[in-house]
């Protein structure tokens, strides 16, 4: 399921860069487009990052034992929804609320990142320990 929502991901920030390059550029203030495409640019990366993991998770049975690779996959999956899609409606709708998500998904996304590092680690010492025996 992770593939699948990095590969969604990966479409709507495709779409939505396209919609906001050619038809939001002219309606919206500098400030929401310039929003508007670090949201795309987050959204691509993660959508990036959420693959790699879903592929990985996909073809390696010892990476589903290690706990944090998955937590990191969800993680990255909610905190580019509280950032990209939050700013996306925040925009769309200027609904000023949705502007106060974005803080929120870029703490859930380092947090995502840190269990990345995290799994890094613990695969690398599981690896240390399979070469020595």
């Amino acid at each position: 399921m992770i593939l699948v929502w990095g590969a969604l991901f990966g479409f709507i920030s495709v779409a939505f860069g396209a919609y906001s390059e050619h038809n939001l550029r002219e309606t919206v203030s500098e400030e929401h487009f310039r929003s508007l495409m670090t949201a795309v640019r987050y959204n691509q990366v993660n959508a990036v990052i959420i693959c790699a993991i879903g592929l990985a998770l996909h073809l390696s049975g010892k990476l589903l034992q290690i706990r944090s690779f998955k937590w990191s996959a969800q993680s990255f999956v909610v905190g580019t929804i509280l950032f990209s899609f939050g700013i996306y409606l925040w925009v769309l709708l200027d609904v000023q609320a949705l502007r106060y998500l974005a803080p929120i998904g870029g703490i859930v996304m380092m947090i995502a990142w840190v269990l990345l590092l995290a799994a890094g680690w613990q695969a690398r010492a599981n690896k240390d320990a399979d070469d020595s025996t």
